[in-house]
């Protein structure tokens, strides 16, 4: 019988640990593909960092490394001037990088940094108890603002892909989403992208995934996948924010 499909080799055999639903899953075998596409594996190093990825370190086959709440992209850009030869990506919520790391990517990404940062969106602290975090919609109700986002109090949720394109020259900069498989084929092309520019040295790359939670967001996963397309897909509308100039 001819196998048509199966786990990527960048992926190992530890299980997932998210609940069911989560977007994490998706998103972590569409970097195991690109990484076995490019074959890269053996020169890949990996940066976790705290929230619902943190365990993503068992998960990669390729060497991997875990740095504080946030500094991933420091963490990596140490390890990419260390070992230039090597492939560095960094695998980063949004309470991680748009919150407690904001100051991290911005720099990194104003430096032009040779390396490729994955970005999960899903509006929420996911690991801490579903707070509030820079990306929540407005109106959207957390269990730290159970009224809703109110602008007000909580200032307007944070387009980090627009953001970081103003302040980096040469970049690949692109948000897609995993909310069905159309999504999720556009997707895979922009991570396996993310890691070519990093290749070919053009600059610094990011892949914003809008992904779900419907643990937090306290909806089926069903519903989870609409809420993508009705809500988030407006206010962070998908596409290439920057492209490195060589193309």
């Amino acid at each position: 019988m001819k196998k048509i499909f199966g786990k990527p080799e960048a992926l190992t055999d530890f299980p997932y640990p998210y609940c069911a639903g989560c977007g994490h899953g998706i998103v972590q075998r569409l970097v195991g593909e690109a990484m076995d596409d490019l074959d890269i594996v053996g020169k890949a190093i990996g940066v976790t960092s705290a929230g619902c990825s943190v365990r993503n370190w068992k998960q990669f086959a390729c060497d991997m490394t875990m740095g504080l709440h946030g500094r991933g992209p420091a963490v990596a850009t140490g390890l990419k001037r260390t070992a230039p030869e090597c492939l560095i990506f960094t695998y980063q919520g949004d309470g991680d990088l748009a919150a407690i790391g904001t100051g991290e990517i911005v720099h990194a990404a104003a430096r032009c940094e040779r390396i490729t940062v994955i970005y999960v969106n899903n509006a929420v602290f996911g690991a801490t108890g579903g707070q509030q975090a820079p990306t929540t919609l407005l109106g959207q109700k957390t269990t730290s603002f159970p009224g809703g986002r109110d602008p007000r109090t909580g200032g307007y949720p944070l387009k980090m892909a627009e953001m970081l394109a103003g302040v980096s020259p040469e970049a690949y900069i692109v948000r897609v989403s995993i909310h069905d498989v159309k999504h999720i084929n556009q997707a895979a092309k922009a991570i396996r992208r993310a890691f070519e520019v990093q290749m070919r040295d053009e600059g610094f790359a990011l892949v914003e995934c809008l992904s779900m939670c419907p643990t937090q967001w306290k909806v089926t996963t069903l519903e989870s996948l609409k809420w993508i397309e009705q809500k988030m897909i407006p206010y962070y509308p998908l596409g290439e924010f920057a492209t490195p100039k060589s193309n």
